[in-house]
């Protein structure tokens, strides 16, 4: 299974978690966690995958970076990793935004 299909069966399956950075953006630029999900599960494809490491714990993770449109047409960028704790595997959105210069 591919890893946006992956992705948007979580969000499906709301095993989502936006981080406290994520709500602040979204509260800024007037998103919300709805419109996120939608542009999550209309995107075509993850645009870009980055290999990072992590600043809680150091280990190396991959950030996907997703681009896709709301229903309404909105285009929103956002960056999240799939983590696995406790045999549980939940997307964490990082950043999302409505700002993309792509």
């Amino acid at each position: 299974m591919s890893s946006i299909t992956r992705i948007k069966q979580l969000i499906l399956d709301d095993q989502v978690i936006f981080t406290e950075k994520a709500d602040i953006e979204l509260a800024r630029e007037g998103i919300t966690q709805r419109m996120v999900k939608e542009a999550i599960i209309n995107a075509p494809a993850i645009s870009k995958t980055i290999r990072s490491n992590s600043p809680k714990t150091g280990e190396r993770e991959y950030l996907h970076i997703i681009v896709g449109p709301t229903y309404r047409g909105l285009i929103l960028y956002t960056k999240g990793k799939v983590q696995i704790e406790d045999d549980q595997e939940t997307f964490y959105i990082i950043i999302s935004s409505k700002h993309y210069l792509g």
